[in-house]
């Protein structure tokens, strides 16, 4: 008896130090992998059309590959020297800056008290400083870590592709060490691909969008720095709630400041268009998943990116919205034993 349970506790201590031994492998490697599983959901239907038309997975998934690599691989080629250029002009810029004045020509009853005009101006160059501050470091110690950052694009693609060409036996093997009835694992499951959809699509994909066309607005008229305008306001279409608007609003306020009307004209329209094109691709993009609450996406995004990093702006809400659907999924167990 006392054999039989050393032998058990020697194998379960075995497992418990393989997987921790796994996970430390793994750790510096684990966003990319995660990123690589993320970008193959997101090209998934565009490799079954593929596959249709090749009939060979290696083939349809090499294809894909090639593919993301254009769309990722490319333009940072060609665009980083314009924006390391841009974002060290916005610096600058910055620190040069007169926030006062153009403040005292909205607010000139606010503004009155010299002293408090001079308050407002210095906190508001602080919290524009810091932020610029921080922004030139990541960008910084982007370049620093290059070699680093090739390694782990390396592990992005690999992933990406075996995921894109060994999803069904990936989930296979998945539902084979699931401790579910099948109903159950079925639900979850479908469940499961609904809201990553709904969050993939709905929120990232579409933000992204929002984010290109105020980005074109930018280049077409003249905006400063438009790279590093576009990028924010990518950023700002994934958010929900918050949206391109926080970007574009500021550059109509500085045309019309400047006096450039068209400009201003052509922001506006571009900024309302961006700002409501998810009316008309979310019906098209999100139909067939199961929307989620933009309160659990906005705080999951958030969170996720204070823990995560910028990964965390899709972890978080996937995070979340998992466990949500395991207490759901706990709930219909508990009123089906009553």
């Amino acid at each position: 008896m006392e054999g039989e349970i050393l032998k058990k506790t020697v194998t379960a201590m075995l497992f418990v130090g393989l997987i921790v031994l796994a996970f430390l492998v793994v750790k510096p490697i684990l966003m990319a992998i995660i990123l690589g599983f993320v970008l193959a959901f997101i090209f998934s239907p565009v490799y079954n059309v593929a596959l249709k038309y090749t009939k060979s997975p290696n083939l349809s998934a090499g294809i894909i590959a090639v593919i993301l690599i254009l769309i990722i691989v490319v333009p940072i080629w060609l665009f980083t020297p314009t924006i390391i250029k841009q974002s060290f002009s916005i610096y600058q810029t910055i620190q040069q800056a007169d926030f006062v004045t153009p403040l005292k020509k909205f607010f000139p009853s606010l503004l009155a008290s010299e002293e408090f005009s001079q308050e407002i101006g210095s906190t508001i160059h602080s919290f524009v400083t810091s932020i610029a501050n921080s922004f030139v470091n990541s960008l910084t110690g982007l370049i620093l870590n290059f070699p680093t950052l090739a390694l782990k694009a390396v592990v992005v693609l690999f992933t990406f592709f075996f995921v894109l060409r060994d999803k069904e036996e990936l989930i296979a093997y998945i539902r084979s060490l699931l401790p579910l009835p099948k109903e159950t694992q079925n639900k979850l499951f479908k469940t499961s691909k609904d809201v990553t959809g709904a969050v993939l699509y709905g929120d990232v994909v579409i933000g992204i969008i929002q984010g290109i066309i105020i980005g074109i607005g930018f280049f077409l008229f003249g905006a400063p720095s438009a790279w590093i305008l576009t990028i924010l306001a990518t950023f700002a279409g994934i958010l929900p709630i918050i949206g391109t608007m926080i970007i574009w609003l500021p550059v109509l306020i500085l045309f019309l400041i400047d006096g450039n009307s068209v400009g201003a004209l052509g922001i506006l329209i571009f900024g309302t268009i961006s700002s409501n094109v998810d009316n008309i691709l979310r019906p098209i993009f999100v139909s067939r998943y199961t929307e989620m609450h933009s309160a659990v996406v906005l705080i999951g995004m958030i969170g996720g990116l204070f823990v995560f990093g910028v990964m965390g702006i899709i972890l978080g809400p996937l995070v979340l919205s998992y466990l949500l659907i395991i207490f759901d999924l706990y709930r219909d167990v508990r009123e089906n034993k009553n």
